[in-house]
């Protein structure tokens, strides 16, 4: 058992709080004039990852002509990106519990902004991998404490609708960021890109400033920052919250292996026009905010962990009916796109109830929990990209494979360590 023995603030407990309480813990000081607010200012926070590794993406061939750079060493400022988002996680989640959401946020939001001036200012792709880092772990504390702050606010189905409703909003960023990325290199130099990202992270820095502290001094963790990075392995024990943080990194897994497999996929083996091809790759992206807006409407009948369920067996399916149309070439490229859009697409009843679930089984523990759910996202995600490289035939079928492998990996995980007692209370105590 831990040193603040988190058990004892369990999901029961937290949504029988008395009126005073919640409004401790900044539940009432929120109604619904806030939402919209709240829901603009998270949407920000949760969208930096991807806006930070998709609007540059078409000046990749440019940066590496002027920083002397061939594609594998470039492919390393991705690489570098992810590696810092996901460790720099379990830094900042303790920190939160013990401080406070907001200050970790704005000096995350600081390195941010000087990360992204130092790539704007490299002239060597050493530095730029090193600049990436840094702006990837200040980027990591924006999303690891947008997820713990809406655990602060709403509670029960109210938290999985909220958590969907940044999912949809953030989804939108990989529609428009490679879009946004080709318009700047059109009409400035690549740097231009990291510039405009900087000025972006001072944009959310000033917008910070309007969002209260939802994590106050009452319900914060009192150990030592040293205990509290030490609890890590008291969760990691713990079975519920190992089953949702490994379905939705599982998930991640294979919606890495489709950004990194679906170039060579769709533009060299079936032949995709590389100006198509973005229409093509955001397809699952509309999927991904259309099975959230279902998981909106859902949540408060079936409860988060039996879509979570269903979810993960959808992926599952999809996965071997991708990689089946893979290895056989039946249908096509669509036989193709359709079960990887239909595979992605289920993150959208997966990442929320992961999130929520996660966060609701340790409340007190809300930062560290975030971080150790978002770095099995990205850390699984880093695994996943990179089999599909080491895999590689000059044939889909790779991809494919790994999808359906992934995708069974997660059912199973869903089914054996999400236990389906928990669905029927969380069903009783949010009805």
């Amino acid at each position: 058992m831990p040193p603040s023995d988190p058990s004892a603030h369990s999901v029961v407990e937290d949504r029988q709080l008395s009126p005073g309480a919640r409004a401790s813990g900044g539940l009432q000081r929120f109604g619904q004039t806030h939402d919209l607010q709240t829901l603009v200012i998270l949407s920000l926070l949760m969208m930096f990852s991807s806006i930070s590794t998709d609007i540059y993406l078409p000046a990749l061939p440019a940066m590496g002509l002027e920083l002397h750079a061939g594609t594998g060493a470039m492919a390393f400022t991705l690489s570098g990106y992810l590696v810092g988002f996901s460790l720099g996680q379990f830094f900042w989640g303790p920190l939160s519990d013990r401080i406070g959401r907001r200050r970790p946020i704005a000096i995350g939001m600081v390195l941010y902004i000087v990360g992204a001036i130092g790539c704007a200012v490299s002239r060597d792709v050493g530095t730029m991998i090193a600049w990436r880092a840094v702006q990837a772990i200040g980027a990591c504390a924006s999303v690891t404490l947008a997820r713990a702050i809406v655990r602060d606010l709403y509670v029960g189905h109210r938290a999985a609708q909220m958590m969907s409703t940044l999912m949809i909003v953030s989804a939108l960023a990989p529609m428009i960021g490679p879009s946004v990325g080709g318009l700047v290199i059109a009409v400035a130099d690549w740097q231009a890109i990291f510039w405009m990202l900087a000025l972006v992270g001072l944009l959310t820095l000033a917008a910070l400033c309007t969002l209260p502290e939802t994590h106050p001094p009452e319900r914060r963790l009192r150990e030592p920052l040293s205990r509290a990075f030490a609890t890590y392995g008291w969760l990691l024990r713990q079975k519920r919250l190992l089953g949702y943080a490994g379905v939705c990194g599982l998930l991640y897994g294979g919606i890495f292996a489709y950004v990194a497999g679906t170039p060579f996929a769709y533009i060299t083996y079936h032949h995709v026009l590389p100006q198509h091809y973005g229409l093509v790759f955001a397809l699952g992206s509309v999927g991904i905010m259309a099975m959230n807006l279902v998981n909106v409407r859902l949540v408060p009948t079936f409860g988060g962990d039996r879509l979570l369920r269903a979810g993960a067996f959808g992926a599952c399916a999809m996965g071997v009916a991708a990689a089946i149309a893979a290895r056989t070439g039946w249908g096509g490229l669509i036989g193709l796109v359709v079960p990887l859009c239909l595979f992605v697409a289920c993150i959208g009843l997966i990442a929320a109830n992961s999130i929520t679930g996660a966060l609701n089984l340790f409340p007190a523990m809300s930062g560290s929990v975030s971080a150790i759910v978002g770095a099995s996202q990205f850390g699984v995600g880093v695994i996943g990209s990179a089999l599909v490289g080491l895999f590689a035939d000059g044939t889909p079928w790779p991809l494919g494979a790994l999808m359906a492998v992934f995708g069974t990996a997660a059912m199973l995980c869903a089914v054996l360590l999400v236990p389906r007692a928990h669905a029927s209370a969380e069903a009783a105590l949010t009805a």
